[in-house]
Order: structure tokens, then sequence, then C-alpha cells
């Protein structure tokens, strides 16, 4: 038995190599570029914190984050890098999972390598921006400035928003890619457009129980994340449809139809064949 999984072990092996290299190298670039990379995540957290004005007219609280840890600045500037690193690699990281899954597919699903790759990489593109420029600036604007008053002041550590940002950017990134894991699960005919329009109302509260693991716990952060994926799970529906579209119902309906008249008229004839022997007289 382990003889038979051994060629696959070895192929895993490789494959994880790769990707652990290509994290190395893309870890070490960002590094070395990490307060760039710093200053585009705090980007939207200062915008905000620099519209809190107090009743007179002045700033209530500066635009700088604060550190609670001593080294915390070098330990956030490893955990920007890996983030960073990860996302520039998710291209590679697509291409070895498929790279090891293609021996076992056909030939003709061997050709959704490109959509595989460019599907899956636009798509968590989207996501990491849609979060960047519309759910994180309204999100920390709603939770910075509720119920604030000139008695307190927001003093946000660095840590506290590294890990809430990168949180946030690749969950929604992940959910994003919906679409892309639809068409291939339609492509190897594991689901069709019935089978997920039969589930959409199971959807809709898996949907809304993710966002509300995935983000703030507010209302409307959430709702910005859940709205965007419901309305991806239709647009999956509309993916599926067209790659492994369910058979009609009607033929269905109309082989089960079709039995009980075949029996039906069975015994009829069989009726009436008994009734003929009846009346037929004894020669």
């Amino acid at each position: 038995m382990f003889d038979d999984i051994r060629p696959h072990l070895v192929e895993l092996r490789k494959r994880l190599m790769v990707m652990v290299g290509t994290l190395i190298i893309f870890f070490a670039v960002c590094f070395y570029f990490h307060e760039y990379i710093m200053h585009w995540m705090d980007q939207p957290l200062r915008d905000v914190l620099a519209k809190i004005v107090n009743a007179d007219g002045s700033h209530a609280t500066g635009n700088q984050l604060v550190t609670s840890q001593v080294g915390g600045t070098f330990f956030v500037a490893i955990k920007v890098s890996f983030f960073a690193a990860l996302f520039f690699s998710i291209p590679v990281l697509l291409w070895q999972i498929w790279l090891f899954i293609a021996p076992g597919l056909y030939s003709n699903e061997k050709k959704t390598l490109l959509p595989f790759i460019f599907g899956g990489t636009t798509m968590f593109t989207i996501g990491v921006m849609f979060a960047y420029y519309i759910v994180v600036p309204y999100g920390f604007e709603f939770l910075i400035t509720f119920g604030y008053t000139s008695n307190y002041a927001a003093l946000i550590t660095i840590e506290d928003y590294v890990g809430f940002f990168t949180k946030i950017m690749f969950g929604f990134g992940l959910s994003f890619e919906l679409p892309v894991f639809s068409y291939f699960l339609a492509l190897l005919g594991l689901i069709d457009d019935r089978m997920m329009r039969n589930f959409f109302k199971y959807a809709v509260i898996i949907i809304f129980v993710v966002a509300a693991l995935l983000t703030p716990p507010d209302v409307l952060t959430q709702l910005l994340m859940a709205g965007p994926l419901i309305i991806l799970y239709g647009f999956s529906i509309l993916i599926v449809r067209i790659v492994n579209p369910a058979p009609p119902l009607e033929e269905d309906e109309d082989e089960d139809e079709n039995k009980p008249e075949a029996v039906d008229k069975v015994d009829v004839s069989g009726e009436a064949a008994q009734k003929n022997n009846k009346e037929t007289p004894k020669a």
C-alpha cells in the first residue's frame, strides 16, 4: 500500500518545496519594502483618525499608531511581510496545486490551467481591493467614531490593527473565490445549477455566519461582506449552469409517468383476458 502512494508523496513534497521556496523569496523582498507596505496598510486608518475633531475644532487624536510591546514594530514587520509574500505568491501557489492534481484529470480538464490561475488570482485581488477601498474605510469610521466624545482618545496599537486588517483582507479575498471554486466543481461534475438553487436558502445562512466570523462585530461590515457574497453565489449559479447544467425535470417526470401507465395497461389487458375467458362458453 505504501508503494502505491509513494509517487504521490514524492510529488507532494516537490510541490511543497516549490511553494515554500517561493514564499521565502517573496518574504525577503517584502521585508525589504515593509515600510511602504505598512504605509499602504495603515493609510485607511490614518484617514479616519484625521477626520475626528473635538467640539472646538481641534483634532481629537493624532494619526500615528502606537505599540505596546518591546520590539513590537519588528514583529509587525515580519507579519506584514509574510502576508504580503503570501498575497504575491498566489499565482505560483495555485499553479503548484494544479500541477499536483493534474495527473488525475482528463485531457480536456487539464486545459483549464490558465483559467484556474488567472481566475483565482483575479478574484482574490478583487476581493482584497473591495475590502481595502470600501469595507475598511467605512467599517473603521463607524467603529472609531461611534459614541465618540472629547473624553476619549483612540489609541490603536499597530499589533491589533495589522491582525485586524489582514483578517479582513484575506477573508474577503478567499470569499471572492466562490465563482472559481464553483466553476471547477461543476467541471468535475460534482455540482449542477439545480443543486445550487436548492441550496440557496442554506447558503445565505452560511454566508452571514462566515461574515460574522471574518468581520468586526458590527452590522455594517457584516452586510458589506454578506451582500457581495450573495451576489457572487447567484453569479456562480449562472457559471455552473453553463458548465454543467442540470438535466431537465420533464424527462424524469415523463419516465416516472410512463411506468404506471404501462403497468395499468398490463393490468387492464389481464382483466380483459380473464373476462373474456369467463364469458366464453364451454365446448
